[in-house]
């Protein structure tokens, strides 16, 4: 397994725990994480944008044979 493939699952594994606190569990974020929630406060739109650009970079990983 090359590293970009190990960089991109990594990469997936945060999209999706993003879009999973950021539809479930906003509230919970917001009140165990006061501080960083103010910085950083759970956006469905971000979210699932940050999802899809990690799905086209591994589209683009699959096509260059470098993910499996």
């Amino acid at each position: 397994m090359s590293i970009e493939a190990i960089i991109f699952f990594v990469l997936l594994l945060d999209a999706v725990g993003t879009n999973i606190v950021v539809h479930f569990g906003a509230e919970w974020y917001m009140q165990h994480f006061r501080t960083i929630s103010r910085w950083f406060p759970p956006a469905e739109g971000w979210a699932l944008y940050y999802l899809a650009l990690v799905l086209w970079i591994g589209s683009l990983l699959y096509r260059a044979g470098k993910l499996l």
